[in-house]
């Protein structure tokens, strides 16, 4: 088991939440993406106060719809062309954690390889991206610098609690998103890089405990006796390619779904899902708790957001 997978399998309670982050209309000018919180918003995250949690996948859907949905007004207010593209589905964003359990979802998708085609297929056809090449060169520059924003007019950073800074421009449709979703942009770049960074501060220590080690040692001896000796789920992650590497299309599938079905029934069996998604929760209690304020103002503020998502899909239905 690695690092880098266990730490890519903390969904449950770290989503990576940097998406393309849309504008409500551009009413103001581009990159209104000060610091002071909107009433709404501010209204919204003191209800919330003490009911703190995660997005579902569905909601996440939701909120990068309306995004989309908000980025193409406010690009249209400044004179160009946007569309809303397709957003990856609910099945789509399931079946990355450390350990594949979710039977059903493996007897369907696989490994996910044929979701992860299909998007492959859709990106060359981004009619967004194929717009803005056509454009003429000063157009194609001021359509950069309306969508993604000018450093030199306003830059955000923060300081990254594994180390490392990481920065990103206050101005453009996509910063001025940020202050119409989230009410503060200032909070919500600072809050969403940091509560997205923590893993690198206890994976080293939860993928040595030994209530870990037991569990992959278990699933494990479950998969060799199922005629699949893999010693943890990072060496079929590792494998993956090659093993259906030459082959037609529906026999790659077949192959995936037939391994994935036996690690997710082996991890049921084992419980080896419940045991890292429960010992990666204790974890970030026990280790992360000078930042316990960062990851609640995380929750609160993508929920305020999820309500006002409901609002802008609902108003173009």
């Amino acid at each position: 088991m690695t690092m880098g997978r266990f730490a890519a399998a903390c969904r449950v309670t770290m989503i990576a939440a940097l998406t393309a982050f849309t504008a409500a209309g551009c009413a103001n000018s581009v990159g209104d993406g000060s610091g002071a919180g909107r009433p709404e918003q501010d209204s919204a995250l003191r209800s919330l106060k003490g009911q703190e949690r995660d997005l579902t996948d569905a909601e996440e859907v939701l909120v990068e719809h309306a995004e989309s949905m908000l980025v193409k007004k406010c690009m249209e207010g400044k004179g160009f062309r946007y569309w809303v593209g397709p957003m990856a589905s609910v099945a789509e964003r399931q079946g990355d954690g450390y350990v594949l359990d979710d039977v059903s979802w493996a007897r369907t998708h696989g490994y996910g390889g044929e979701l992860e085609k299909k998007a492959e297929r859709a990106r060359p056809a981004d009619p967004n991206a194929a717009y803005a090449n056509a454009l003429p060169e000063a157009e194609r520059i001021r359509y950069s610098k309306t969508l993604d924003g000018n450093p030199s007019k306003g830059e955000l950073s923060v300081d990254l609690p594994a180390g490392g800074t990481v920065s990103t421009t206050s101005t453009g449709c996509l910063a001025d998103a940020k202050g119409k979703l989230y009410g503060d942009t200032v909070t919500w770049f600072r809050v969403n890089r940091i509560t997205t960074s923590l893993t690198p501060l206890y994976i080293p220590d939860l993928v040595k405990d030994q209530r870990l080690v037991n569990a992959v040692e278990a699933w494990s001896w479950c998969m060799r006796e199922a005629g699949h000796p893999y010693a943890s789920p990072d060496g079929i992650r590792e494998e993956r390619d090659a093993l259906t590497q030459g082959m037609s299309a529906a026999r790659a599938h077949a192959t995936e779904v037939e391994l994935a079905v036996a690690e997710a029934t082996c991890a049921v069996k084992t419980s080896l899902g419940t045991a890292a998604r429960t010992l990666e929760r204790e974890y970030r209690t026990t280790m992360l708790q000078r930042y316990g304020a960062d990851m609640a103002t995380y929750q609160r503020m993508r929920l305020a957001a999820l309500a006002l998502a409901k609002n802008i899909t609902d108003s173009e239905a």
